[in-house]
């Protein structure tokens, strides 16, 4: 093998570790925000708040549900000129709705929004150099081992194993 290589594999190796050490933190709070989004149709680290609005009159189901921001609004009576819905009321003559959303705790919701950012937000910034990085430590670390090692080669057949389940996973879903 040529000194070139191996200067090569030195330098990655060493960026490798340094950026893996930098991107701890990102790493905790985004695998932690991505288990709470992953449950993000449950209760989990959730609590009820209850809202009072007035928003437009005479709004039906669909248009309700998109005022108040309720997904598959359902109706499930209407009594005395009051619709009344699973999460709450809503007075169609007034525009007054009165329900209970459940809502993430104001401490973990800074963490999940991580998971929502657009390019209009300023932390999509920290999202791509993040990305990157998780790149960089992927494919430097095809330069963890030598090649023909027999580290190396275990390393080789997990990748693949793991693109193989990624491809499976991707097409079940």
């Amino acid at each position: 093998m040529d000194n070139t290589s191996s200067k090569m594999r030195k330098i990655m190796r060493d960026l490798h570790n340094k950026i893996g050490f930098i991107i701890v933190g990102l790493v905790v709070i985004y695998s932690l925000s991505g288990i709470v989004q992953t449950y993000r149709d449950t209760s989990f680290l959730k609590h009820d708040v209850k809202n009072e609005k007035t928003i437009e009159t005479n709004l039906d189901a669909v248009d309700l549900g998109k005022s108040i921001k309720i997904k598959e609004l359902r109706i499930t009576k209407t009594e005395g000129g009051i619709i009344y819905f699973k999460e709450g009321t809503y007075n169609p003559q007034t525009g007054e709705a009165k329900y209970t959303t459940s809502e993430l705790y104001g401490w973990i919701k800074p963490f999940t929004d991580l998971h929502k950012a657009n390019s209009k937000n300023i932390v999509h910034y920290f999202t791509i150099v993040f990305a990157v990085t998780l790149f960089f430590m992927c494919v430097s670390a095809f330069w963890m081992f030598k090649p023909g090692t027999k580290a190396f080669s275990s390393g080789v057949i997990l990748t693949v194993l793991g693109i193989i389940a990624s491809v499976v996973l991707v097409l079940l879903s």
